[in-house]
């Protein structure tokens, strides 16, 4: 054995190869071409200054905001639309002909007749995610939408973040190939929940906060069926919030693999890290946050970092209403559907039940939120 056989051995960088120009994909959200509808929000929380914001830029026309906190729909009016119309009553909104789409933004537990009631009233609906705490619900609103012609869809707006947005672009077009594996990760510090009504969420980073991810895994993978899940979490030997801050999940896929890791009592140093490869390429972004990243995309031909464009905050919201809207005018189902989010849903319902549980779970199985 020669002393070179002695040596560890060590894993080498990628060849990067030579530097190219960024494709060009169309991951900035998109609006219709005509077609205007009258929007109503209901349920004005915190979450929808961000909705109107972004709807605001674009000219999108919000004709009525409800809340039965008068006060905060009032809020929302003076700051975003002055013109708006202000309801109590969600029901005395879907009584207008004049509304065609409404944004749901109200918590899970009272959305779910207000989803059903907007669909009856032949209402195109955007829900706030997470979309339905019981999948087999979920699966009937999907049901009652395509029976009335309309469109039901969902705000998972993670999907337009520039780096996720391209990422996902990338992937359509065929640049990374078949894609075998994707590990994100996440350490900032949540504790700002303190306090507050999210506190109370028994599962706040696996069901609240992970739902972006995974529907983002869900949309990576396309078609693939994730076989089982695997998932654990642990409060921080610091940590003073409720619920515990510290989540990971695995998920299996035929041929394919995902994991996702959650540091949610991060201090110092935080990072935002996503890894996707495929039989053709592979994309890495990284930065200290959601709204700061550096993606570079390697393939063949060489790397690329392009100069992404954008926000999740509050830009993405664009990407979701604009989605849906176009949809509606395209006469095509949503890729943010209600159908294709009971997919994604599916995993977090069982990683949650993995992480009570302490072993796999087989996605599908659990239809009710734990």
């Amino acid at each position: 054995m020669t002393k070179e056989d002695d040596k560890p051995h060590t894993l080498s960088a990628p060849a990067a190869g030579e530097r190219i120009e960024a494709p060009k994909l169309p991951y900035l959200p998109r609006r219709p071409k005509k077609y205007s509808p009258k929007i109503a929000l209901i349920a004005c929380g915190n979450i929808t200054g961000d909705h109107l914001a972004a709807y605001r830029t674009v000219g999108y026309d919000v004709a009525a905001l409800c809340d039965v906190n008068l006060e905060q729909a009032r809020n929302r009016q003076k700051e975003f639309y002055p013109k708006a119309d202000l309801y109590e009553d969600y029901r005395d909104v879907l009584r207008r002909g004049d509304i065609e789409v409404v944004d749901l933004a109200a918590h899970p537990s009272v959305r779910a007749p207000m989803i059903e009631d907007s669909l009856r009233a032949g209402k195109h609906v955007l829900s706030q995610k997470p979309f339905v705490l019981d999948l087999d619900f979920g699966e009937r609103m999907v049901e009652l939408a395509d029976r009335k012609g309309v469109r039901l869809a969902v705000n998972q707006n993670g999907r337009w973040a520039p780096h996720f947005s391209y990422t996902r672009e990338a992937i359509a077009a065929g640049l990374l190939g078949d894609v075998m594996a994707a590990h994100l990760s996440v350490h900032w510090d949540h504790t700002w929940v303190k306090g507050t009504e999210f506190e109370k969420i028994e599962h706040l980073i696996l069901y609240d906060f992970a739902i972006h991810w995974f529907d983002i895994v869900t949309c990576f993978f396309g078609g693939k069926e994730a076989r089982r899940v695997y998932a654990s979490t642990a409060r921080s030997p610091v940590q003073e919030v409720k619920s515990p801050l510290l989540a990971q999940a695995l998920v299996e896929y035929d041929g394919a693999q995902a994991s996702l890791a959650f540091d949610a009592d991060t201090h110092f140093g935080t990072l935002d890290r996503t890894f996707v490869t495929g039989s053709d390429g592979t994309i890495i972004s990284t930065g200290p946050g959601l709204e700061d990243q550096t993606l570079t995309l390697y393939t063949s031909e060489g790397h690329a970092t392009p100069q992404l464009e954008g926000s999740w905050f509050p830009g993405a919201f664009r990407g979701t209403m604009g989605e849906l809207l176009c949809a509606i005018e395209e006469d095509r189902e949503p890729t943010i559907s209600g159908r294709n989010n009971l997919r994604s849903l599916e995993l977090c319902f069982a990683a949650i039940a993995s992480a009570g549980r302490h072993k796999p779970v087989e996605p599908g199985t659990v239809r009710k939120m734990p």
